[in-house]
């Protein structure tokens, strides 16, 4: 898959994850940003109750993970589910050809 022009410019200090150690999920969002050599914002919402409250205000849950992005624009998306942000994370950050699906 080739990156598109919004995924090459994207840069990973638009990206925050909200997230908590022992959630597998989480680990799962977190082995692939290993992998891939990136390093964001992790937001670990049971050791800091104002992250959780952020998220439930955003999304309206505290289920984790979810990824925060960003825009140039200043628009904010919230991504739930670990495999669509693996995938994610791989279509912007991956090297190119890389498809992740």
């Amino acid at each position: 898959m080739k990156h598109d022009a919004q995924a090459q410019r994207r840069s990973v200090d638009d990206l925050v994850l909200y997230h908590f150690p022992s959630c597998p999920f989480c680990q799962r969002v977190q082995r692939t940003l290993a992998e891939l050599g990136l390093q964001i914002e992790l937001r670990d919402i049971r050791a800091f109750p104002a992250y959780r409250d952020q998220l439930e205000r955003a999304t309206g849950d505290d289920m984790v993970p979810v990824l925060r992005i960003a825009g140039a624009d200043g628009s904010v998306t919230w991504m739930p589910e670990s495999l669509d942000i693996v995938r994610y994370l791989e279509r912007c950050f991956g090297p190119p050809g890389h498809d992740a699906g």
